[in-house]
């Protein structure tokens, strides 16, 4: 395949998943069918399946740094599969799940004044966290796939360039995953 075409497919990939996040977080796509039960470990899965990223890059990273190119490959073709599992798993879990809002207490789905104010401004550090989260998770996935494309091809230079970006924003997103997750648990209603 050549750069061009690789190039298109990774810009409508990155597009679809974007387009697919969006429609699924604002309930534009209505829910057919009833909730599996399952659906609920589904935000514990993901913030597993976050920090274990998290950790893979970070031997990823380590690997390299000591000329281990087979164990940076295998560990990078990892944290890209369960990356990937983690985006299936997001995906189910806004589709069938209602939204849940930091410090809503009750569960009812409105933030009252006393829950607004239970919270403080822890509120407006998970939003800091959150916000960042969603735009660079957003943005790295081309950089990721352009990175494993330059790194399987063995294309050692532009493979760093592009690395150079995508690994510091990938291992945020993974850990700021993590944190969301700690962040907003006690509000889950189910």
């Amino acid at each position: 395949m050549n750069d061009k075409l690789i190039f298109r497919i990774v810009t409508g990939v990155s597009i679809f998943v974007f387009l697919v996040v969006v429609l699924l977080n604002r309930k534009v796509i209505p829910v057919v069918i009833e909730t599996p039960s399952y659906i609920y470990f589904l935000p514990k899965l993901n913030a597993i399946i976050n920090g274990t990223c998290s950790v893979l890059l970070l031997l990823s990273l380590y690997f390299i740094k000591n000329k281990n190119i087979t164990m940076h490959k295998r560990i990078n073709l990892f944290a890209f599969f369960l990356s990937s599992l983690f985006l299936v798993s997001y995906i189910v879990f806004h589709y069938f799940a209602p939204e849940t809002k930091f410090g809503d207490l009750n569960g009812n789905g409105i933030l009252e004044p006393e829950e607004v104010l239970a919270a403080g401004n822890l509120r407006y550090v998970y939003y800091v966290i959150l916000i960042t989260h969603i735009i660079l998770a957003a943005g790295v996935l081309p950089l990721i796939l352009l990175s494993f494309y330059r790194g399987l091809q063995m294309n050692v230079e532009k493979h760093r360039k592009l690395v150079r970006y995508s690994f510091p924003i990938w291992l945020y997103v993974t850990v700021t995953g993590v944190v969301v997750y700690l962040m907003i648990s006690p509000y889950y209603q189910y």
